[in-house]
């Protein structure tokens, strides 16, 4: 089944509970970033057309070994990611069948 690409946003309001807002990102439109901010700030960027999101360093003030930790936990998922993504592409790619006489 093809699935449409899309971007959801919800939030979530409890009595007696903080406020709650989750994104999640199905779609090939992203948008990643990272740079440092003049003010010395690191940052991350994901953003797609419908929604964005920062994350950057606590109270945005100097780094805190929390933040370094932090942005570790964010690579580490990523590179989890990333090698997921490839495993599963590879493994759909071998078991896509190719139209005779194409290169395998």
């Amino acid at each position: 089944m093809k699935r449409t690409p899309y971007t959801y946003v919800t939030m979530s309001i409890d009595p007696g509970k903080p406020p709650r807002l989750a994104v999640s990102f199905y779609t090939p439109d992203l948008r990643v970033a990272a740079s440092v901010l003049d003010s010395g700030r690191p940052y991350l960027s994901i953003e797609s057309n419908e929604a964005d999101i920062a994350v950057s360093t606590s109270g945005a003030g100097p780094v805190t070994t929390t933040d370094v930790d932090i942005a570790r936990q964010i690579f580490n998922a990523a590179a989890r990611y990333l090698a997921d993504c490839e495993r599963l592409h590879d493994e759909q790619e071998s078991a896509t069948p190719r139209a005779s006489g194409e290169a395998a």
